[in-house]
């Protein structure tokens, strides 16, 4: 019996309940944005998430807080959705990307 193992989820890591932790979603070019637009929907595919992602990554390129949003993604985990111009798709490759470097890391104490 072949089975594909997955990875468990990165558990999400929330900033505190503060209105300083969250205030700068205030700024966000997204808000009064649909919501569906930076969410796929269930079995969405192909073009149409394709496009859908790239219409998101447009309203991103404008806001004032695209780095702040990109990095809350980042920290907490993220698991669904565009934030801060960053795809599900590219945070993933980001998280692979970093565990490789993290892993392939040889501190110069060990290697020395």
């Amino acid at each position: 019996m072949n089975r594909t193992i997955m990875p468990a989820p990165i558990p999400m890591k929330l900033p505190a309940p503060t209105s300083e932790a969250w205030e700068w979603q205030l700024q966000a070019q997204c808000r009064g944005v649909d919501a569906a637009l930076f969410f796929h929907p269930e079995n969405e595919r192909g073009r149409e998430r394709s496009a859908r992602a790239k219409a998101a990554k447009q309203v991103c390129e404008r806001c004032p807080v695209q780095v702040r949003c990109r990095t809350h993604a980042i920290e907490a985990g993220e698991h669904y959705g565009t934030w801060g111009g960053l795809s599900e798709d590219d945070r993933k490759g980001y998280r692979r990307r970093s565990a490789f470097r993290h892993e392939s890391h040889v501190s110069p104490l060990i290697a020395g």
